[in-house]
C-alpha cells in the first residue's frame, strides 16, 4: 500500500518526489478543510483563467474549495518539477481513446504524467514517469454499494455477496477506487463497462489488467484509494472486451 504524502501550500514548492522511475508514482493527498484558507490567497496567481472561471460555477462553498485546493496543489507540484512557475504550467488534454475527441486523459506539455481526482474534502494527485490514474472514494452507504456493487466484475460481485452486510460498503469502495484509478490512467474513465476488468474486493488488489500495476493507496478512515501506473512500454486498451 503507498503512503501519500500530505501537500501543504507553505511548502509545496519543495518538489514533487526524488523518485521517477516508472512504475513508481509520487502520491500526495490534499485536504481542503485544513489547507483551504491558504491555497484561496494563492489561487488568483495561480490558476490560469479557465480554472478560475470554472471555481466561480460552483454554487457550493465547500466543492469551490475542494476544486481551488486541488489545483493549486497541482500547479505548484507541476511547476516545481517542470522547473515553471505554478501559473506557466500548460495544462491539456490527451485525446480519448474512445471518440478521437479532446477529453482524454490530462497532460502537460513537459512529458510529466498526473491524475487528480477528489471526495468530499480530500484530493488525491499522482504524478508518475508513464500514464497514471488515482481515484479516492468516500464509502458509501449500503444502498449505494449494494446497487454500484452488481454492476461490477462477475467475481466482484461474488466476492461481495460473501461479505458480511456491514463489510461490503468498504470493500466496494475499495474495488471501485481501484477500478477508477486504471481506467483514469487509460483515459477511457466509466465509457468502459465496469464488469470487464477483475481488480478484487479484498485488502490486497488482484494483479492489474495486462500492461499495468494497480496498488491501494492509504486513506485515511472512511475512504478508499487506489492508484494505476502503466508498465514501460505497453499500449493503451480500447474499449473492446478482454478475457478476464
Amino acid at each position: 500500500m503507498h503512503q501519500p504524502i500530505e501537500f501543504d501550500p507553505a511548502d509545496g514548492a519543495r518538489g514533487v518526489s526524488p523518485s521517477w522511475t516508472a512504475g513508481i508514482p509520487a502520491l500526495w493527498i490534499v485536504d481542503a478543510a485544513r489547507h483551504g484558507d491558504p491555497a484561496e490567497q494563492l489561487a488568483p496567481g495561480i490558476l490560469d483563467a479557465g480554472e478560475q472561471r470554472r471555481a466561480g460555477g460552483f454554487v457550493a462553498a465547500a466543492d469551490r474549495r475542494c476544486y481551488v485546493t486541488a489545483h493549486v496543489a497541482l500547479r505548484m507540484l507541476l511547476g516545481a518539477q517542470l522547473g515553471l512557475e505554478p501559473r506557466e504550467v500548460r495544462l491539456v488534454r490527451e485525446p480519448c481513446p474512445s471518440c478521437g475527441g479532446p477529453h482524454g486523459r490530462p497532460a502537460t506539455d513537459g512529458g510529466l504524467h498526473f491524475s487528480l481526482s477528489h471526495s468530499g474534502d480530500l484530493s488525491l494527485l499522482a504524478f508518475a514517469a508513464a500514464p497514471v490514474g488515482v481515484d479516492v472514494e468516500a464509502v458509501p452507504n449500503d444502498r449505494t454499494a449494494a446497487d454500484v456493487g452488481a454492476m461490477l466484475h462477475p467475481a466482484e460481485v461474488r466476492e461481495l455477496a460473501e461479505l458480511r452486510a456491514e463489510e461490503r460498503p468498504v470493500a466496494f469502495a475499495r474495488a471501485w477506487a481501484r477500478k477508477e484509478a486504471y481506467l483514469k490512467g487509460e483515459g477511457i474513465g466509466l465509457a468502459r463497462e465496469l464488469s470487464l476488468d477483475h481488480l478484487g474486493t479484498g485488502p490486497v488488489p488482484q494483479p492489474g489488467p495486462p500492461g499495468w500495476t494497480v496498488a491501494d493507496v492509504l486513506a485515511p478512515a472512511g475512504y478508499a484509494a487506489a492508484v494505476a501506473v502503466r508498465t514501460a512500454g505497453q499500449q493503451q486498451v480500447h474499449l473492446g472486451r478482454q478475457g478476464h
